[in-house]
């Protein structure tokens, strides 16, 4: 087989694999907004639909994984190559963490339906966890685009995110205060809030991701954070 051959077989395998990337990207975008809507709506059935449909986005990862690890066994990818081939395993991998995240909240959602509800606070998770999926659509299309400036605001973004998530944090404990019988429901909505933050954290990875590919930049130091509990929680 030529160069030119090996090389040809090496994208079709590489953009069959970027393939199942963007469709897992499309299932995690759907996880995110179908958690905070079953939240909202106090909706179990939709909350049971997206514990199950975890069990998808896993199983694309493995996919991803096997499928990758046969590129790289089949096609002795260059050094480039192999940088671009590498950066598929970490970005499912935050993808496999979001839909992690997003399964957490639906398993919650099933709890809070039996406690008094927190006025205003679904309505505002459910606008964390928009943000947090634009921002995932965006770092996605960053990434089959190459496109590190999109990335970079991307990374920005995810500032909004952490004071979205400082705000409600300080409504909590103002509400907790207030009335102890609102304490249950408040840490159940709290770990609801971290569990979006988190989100916006993988997304930044692999924001991130696209960075390094296109530039060969690399954070040397950790990001800085805007999350005033990240030190605690």
């Amino acid at each position: 087989m030529t160069e030119q051959h090996i090389a040809s077989a090496f994208d079709r395998d590489l953009e069959a694999i970027q393939a199942h990337i963007m469709k897992m990207g499309g299932l995690v975008e759907a996880a995110i907004m179908g958690a905070a809507r079953s939240l909202e709506m106090r909706d179990e059935e939709l909350a049971q639909e997206v514990k199950q449909g975890d069990k998808a986005i896993d199983d694309l990862e493995e996919v991803i994984n096997e499928e990758t690890a046969r590129l790289i066994a089949l096609r002795a990818p260059t050094a480039s190559d192999l940088r671009l081939v590498l950066s598929v395993l970490k970005v499912s991998a935050n993808l496999e963490r979001i839909g992690d995240y997003s399964k957490n909240i639906a398993k919650r959602t099933s709890v809070l339906v039996n406690t008094s509800e927190i006025n205003g606070s679904a309505a505002a998770l459910r606008r964390m966890a928009r943000e947090v999926e634009r921002m995932l659509r965006d770092a996605l299309d960053a990434y089959i685009q190459r496109d590190a400036e999109l990335a970079r605001d991307v990374i920005d973004r995810d500032e909004e995110v952490d004071q979205m998530y400082n705000g409600l944090f300080r409504e909590f404990l103002t509400f907790m205060a207030e009335d102890p019988r609102n304490i249950s429901a408040c840490m159940h909505l709290h770990f609801i809030a971290k569990n979006i933050e988190r989100m916006g954290d993988h997304v930044t990875a692999i924001a991130e991701q696209v960075i390094y590919l296109v530039t060969g930049e690399t954070r040397t130091e950790p990001r800085p954070k805007a999350d005033v509990t990240s030190q605690t929680f």
